[in-house]
């Protein structure tokens, strides 16, 4: 019998919410990990079996586990994420992103780290390397910037995604550096920014130094879509460049925010979860009043959705990776917060509930059907 799967990777360990498939019963089951960082765990959708978590204890470094019974026993990598020393002699702060490669791929694994690097595993997880076509790319610190360009919290690459209907197309997102395209395996990459605003540059329409927040491939149709630093974007195909959807936000909300969520079915629907993006960027929701977004027109227009949510006096965030959606009908919408707080809708978006309160600061959501 199909059950539902959201783990939930936060400051201080990873927990799982199992629910069954009506979405009426819940459990939570944890700590893993108890007391260490986890930025991100993924339960494979080719087998629907294997979970891989991002992992970072403070003494000993970061790792990636993988489990193969939805966390009753893990394995560590014997091999994790780590650059080459012709690639710079960095050293990975941790591994930020993890995403399976194309349904074809069964074992094949990609990994998005601080400082920015990109890496890949051909084992399911179990050994990982580097992927030279960015990695050692003699343009790559040029795309990236320096130090003091990363985002307050460290460069990070991010939103690895594959074309579901071309396993050699991918792209994935660099805070700093900007959105990132390759059609031969990851064999070479461009900078793929055109159409985006760069408010914060000295060159606002740069070719890269970007800052995407959150990228979103349709799982069927392919379209593309992010939530930026400078706004809400879809990707027009067809003129090879991104259209800021976001202008359509109401104005008093505007469009900055971290995460963004695509309708497994549907790809005209999304949601956003909007934040102040005042002078002083307090990451927290406009007044308060914490609310998503939806749109169920490719972004021509947006509806609020708060029914349920706190109607005054919340002050979280809601992070890039801490917002997801399942694949049961109607769709269900999960998000964390920076209060370790994880609301749930299971009509679109229309109306949410609590799920459960204080985890550690969430770091990442994911949603997963399993049998």
């Amino acid at each position: 019998m199909a059950r539902l799967l959201v783990p939930v990777a936060t400051r201080k360990g990873l927990w799982i919410l199992e629910a069954d498939a009506r979405r009426r019963s819940w459990r939570m089951e944890g700590p893993h990990f108890l007391g260490q960082v986890v930025n991100h765990a993924v339960i494979d959708p080719r087998d629907r079996r294997t979970l891989l978590a991002a992992v970072k204890a403070g003494h000993l470094g970061h790792t990636i586990y993988r489990s193969e019974d939805f966390g009753r026993t893990w394995e560590e990598a014997s091999r994790p994420p780590a650059f080459e020393k012709a690639e710079g002699g960095e050293s990975v702060s941790h591994v930020f992103w993890l995403a399976p490669a194309h349904a074809s791929e069964r074992d094949r694994w990609y990994a998005g780290t601080s400082p920015q690097g990109l890496f890949v595993s051909e084992d399911a997880g179990r050994t990982w390397s580097g992927m030279a076509g960015f990695n050692a790319n003699p343009d790559r610190r040029k795309w990236i910037g320096d130090a003091q360009d990363a985002p307050p919290d460290g460069g990070t690459l991010h939103s690895i995604h594959v074309d579901p209907n071309n396993s050699r197309h991918m792209y994935f997102g660099c805070s700093s550096g900007g959105v990132f395209e390759s059609r031969d395996h990851g064999a070479t990459w461009h900078p793929f920014n055109r159409g985006c605003a760069a408010d914060f540059l000295a060159d606002p329409k740069a070719e890269y130094g970007h800052d995407p927040h959150c990228l979103r491939v349709h799982p069927v149709s392919g379209d593309v879509y992010q939530q930026n630093h400078c706004g809400i974007y879809r990707l027009d195909r067809a003129r090879g460049r991104w259209d800021r959807i976001g202008r359509h936000m109401p104005l008093e909300i505007g469009d900055v925010g971290f995460p963004m969520v695509l309708h497994p079915r549907d790809p005209e629907t999304a949601w956003v979860f909007p934040m102040d993006g005042g002078t002083v960027w307090p990451r927290m929701p406009i007044q308060g009043r914490p609310a998503a977004y939806r749109t169920r027109d490719g972004g021509a227009t947006w509806e609020r959705q708060d029914r349920g949510l706190p109607p005054a006096q919340a002050w979280f965030t809601v992070k890039r990776q801490a917002m997801a959606a399942d694949s049961f009908d109607p769709v269900g919408l999960y998000f964390g917060t920076t209060g370790g707080e994880v609301w749930a809708s299971f009509d679109e978006g229309a109306s949410w509930r609590c799920l459960t309160l204080h985890l550690p600061h969430v770091y990442a959501i994911e949603a997963a059907r399993v049998d």
